[in-house]
């Protein structure tokens, strides 16, 4: 009996939720696992209300599910930051989600902006430090309003943060068993403190694993050569603040927000799994969004708890409907609406 803590959030978050957990019905019942959902309101709209963010004794009740799936975060009400640091952050924090896991894959059926490039070409995985960086907060203002303001953003990187995360990738990329290289991903020409600790750490744990191969590109050139050779990548490693930059740009040349899904991963605790989208309030209530990142989700959220053959027909699931069913992944365009998509999806779960 799995717990799974479920927090829809704003937005379309309720809506692409809703399909994530019709697919998940689907899914146990064809593989034969129980679970129990216990729905959390943490959003804009409870925070306009209350004036609570993420109480404690939900964070504590959160501490002892088995996985979290959540919706999307974010109400044009609310200044940018105060939901996104109160619930987001403070649960990787608090849950020590160190990893932030992001595949990147095009499906058949998939367009991409990048011209003569295919599903063979952008099969890759961003590991991104998920609970340090420049994300803590750490830093102020001196002499805030006049001008000669002054503003602090430190960014913090310990030794344990950093090795944690760069053994979890070698980790990875082993288990992925595909080209089977990891590439490190920073500035040592520019942040020489950060990444030189970043480099010596890669270099040392690098060494544990023989079979794997290795390589360094500054983030400028991870940028580029994404989008001209995606082929290149296996595994992209690197810090919380890059990492949050380049995997925009990794869900684009995937065919965009509407497919792209990450975990932010706690391998020795609780998860949490998320479509990569925002919460898209001018459409809320349409039901013209894509469900099928959220939907990526519940199948990444499979796969952290065991569930691997359910996991796998999920994800076949929703290849065929990318390549025989969608035309578009945009909004509004995609030929079905968002609980069309998802009942595409549960058919082809029953073999129908």
């Amino acid at each position: 009996m799995y717990k799974i803590a479920v927090i829809p959030g704003d937005g379309t978050g309720p809506e692409v939720v809703a399909e994530g957990l019709k697919v998940l019905k689907a899914i146990s019942e064809k593989f034969n696992f129980k679970y129990q959902l216990v729905h959390y309101d943490l959003s804009g709209e409870r925070y306009l209300k209350t004036g609570e963010i993420l109480p404690d004794p939900v964070l504590e009740e959160l501490k002892k599910m088995d996985v979290i799936y959540l919706g999307a975060i974010g109400h044009p009400d609310v200044k940018p930051g105060i939901l996104e640091k109160g619930i987001l952050l403070r649960t990787r924090f608090e849950l020590d989600q160190y990893i932030n896991l992001r595949p990147v894959r095009l499906y058949p059926g998939v367009e991409t902006p990048l011209k003569d490039k295919g599903p063979e070409d952008i099969d890759f995985i961003v590991v991104r430090e998920n609970t340090e960086g420049a994300y803590l907060g750490a830093g102020g203002f001196h002499k805030k309003g006049t001008p000669d303001e002054i503003a602090v953003q430190e960014a913090i990187h310990t030794r344990k943060g950093v090795e944690r995360c760069i053994r979890y990738a070698f980790q990875y990329c082993r288990k992925r068993n595909k080209k089977k290289k990891v590439t490190l991903c920073g500035k040592t020409n520019v942040l020489t403190y950060a990444f030189d600790l970043w480099e010596r750490t890669f270099k040392e744990v690098a060494k544990e694993f023989e079979d794997i191969e290795t390589d360094y590109a500054h983030v400028d050139a991870i940028c580029m050569w994404m989008v001209k050779n995606p082929e290149w990548f296996d595994v992209i490693v690197t810090d919380n603040m890059f990492g949050d930059i380049i995997t925009d740009l990794a869900a684009m040349i995937q065919g965009g927000l509407g497919i792209a899904a990450g975990g932010n991963i706690n391998p020795e605790g609780v998860s949490m799994f998320e479509p990569m989208g925002g919460s898209a309030p001018k459409y809320t209530g349409k039901g013209v969004v894509s469900p099928l990142a959220a939907i990526a989700a519940c199948q990444m959220m499979l796969e952290n708890l065991g569930e691997e053959k359910a996991a796998k027909r999920v994800e076949e699931a929703i290849m065929k409907v990318v390549r025989i069913d969608v035309k578009s992944l945009t909004a509004g365009k995609m030929g079905y609406s968002t609980s069309g998509v998802g009942d595409l999806v549960v058919k082809y779960i029953l073999g129908k």
